[in-house]
């Protein structure tokens, strides 16, 4: 900002009273002009320091605004009438042209941003190594070789309790059958039977 100049009285000097308000208005302007560039590096040091969280939290959010500009666009269509033998309106269509336009201006900035997200994302997570989601899930004991024995000499038994299981469902579905096939029996003993009696009768 600027300050206009000091019109001077009858072309002389300025007053003395002048000199020291104009040193500090001078020393306003720099002191704003320093917070400004301090502020200025304050959100480049920041923009630097974003860690993948926040980017994927900011990437999550763009996504949702394409998502909802996209339903807008849409709305707008729908609403829109074609010319058919309708009185043409030449306010409203272009206003809903402007609006449409707005949208389709704000989507494309919305998809560059996500662009943006994505390959800064991708920079930061090229150096990390991919961790298999087994070492992820926390385990109550610190120790992990005591946690490999441990699996080891668990997965042995797991294994053979799941093959005396499947032995014993085996199993169990034949005893079903034969029980099936002893139950179909009696019925048609049974309906004989009645048959029988009610011929008798």
């Amino acid at each position: 900002m600027t300050t206009p100049p000091l019109v001077l009285p009858f072309g002389g000097q300025p007053p003395l009273q002048q000199q020291p308000q104009q040193q500090q208005q001078q020393q306003q302007q720099q002191q704003q002009q320093q917070q400004q560039q301090a502020q200025a590096q304050a959100q480049a040091q920041a923009a630097r320091d974003v860690n993948t969280a926040s980017l994927c939290r900011i990437g999550q959010e763009t996504v949702q605004d394409i998502v909802l500009r996209t339903m807008e666009i849409f709305q707008l269509l729908r609403n829109m009438q074609l010319p058919n033998g309708v009185t043409y309106h030449p306010n409203t269509h272009q206003d809903r042209l402007g609006k449409l336009q707005e949208h389709l201006r704000t989507l494309s900035v919305l998809f560059r941003k996500l662009r943006l997200v994505y390959d800064k994302c991708n920079e930061n997570c090229t150096g990390l190594d991919l961790i298999p989601p087994e070492q992820l899930i926390p385990f109550v004991e610190d120790d992990g070789s005591k946690h490999d024995d441990r699996s080891t000499s668990q997965s042995r038994p797991a294994t053979e309790e799941r093959k005396e299981i499947l032995e014993v469902n085996k199993k169990l579905k034949q005893k079903n059958q034969q029980l099936k096939q002893i139950m179909d029996q009696l019925r048609n003993l049974i309906w004989e039977i009645n048959s029988m009696l009610a011929v008798r009768s």
